[in-house]
């Protein structure tokens, strides 16, 4: 199941320049997401971050990879019209810096769930090819994300 930006705005309540995934690419509702994200030039947070040296910051990855598994926790259909908020993250690890051009692929697999609080297992990877044109995937950013369900709808959230 491909999600574009249009459909994506309909599960979650973030905009511009904050809604950080471009499509999903997969969904198993309540289990799994899979999301990608292509890094432009043109995007706000490199007017500061540096702008000598343009890296997307770490904790906008750390917000797409929450976005991705929103997106499988909010298609459940007992949360559908809820909010996802992020809630903690675990074991954060950043292996390499994603710089305008790179093509994310983001995924999160959704763990142990208590009530309204849930784990998951998120990862950033960066797509690229290899010298033979083979597409490869580069591990960039992995984290355990915690998250909460907020029984608020989207629209007074906006």
């Amino acid at each position: 199941m491909i999600i574009e930006s249009d459909e994506i705005k309909k599960i979650l309540p973030h905009r511009y320049p904050f809604l950080l995934i471009d499509r999903v690419i997969d969904v198993e509702p309540g289990v799994s997401a899979t999301a990608r994200k292509c890094v432009t030039a043109n995007e706000p947070f490199f007017q500061g971050h540096f702008p000598v040296k343009q890296v997307m910051p770490g904790v906008l990855i750390i917000e797409a990879l929450a976005q991705t598994g929103a997106v499988a926790i909010l298609m459940e259909e007992e949360n559908k019209g809820k909010i996802a908020l992020f809630a903690g993250i675990n074991k954060a690890r950043f292996k390499r810096q994603i710089i305008p051009g790179d093509v994310m692929e983001l995924t999160c697999e959704i763990g142990n769930r208590r009530g309204s609080v849930g784990y998951g297992s998120a990862k950033a990877f960066v797509i690229e090819e290899d010298e033979d044109g083979h597409i490869v995937k580069k591990l960039a950013v992995s984290a355990e994300l915690i998250f909460a369900i907020d029984e608020s709808s989207k629209d007074s959230a906006e």
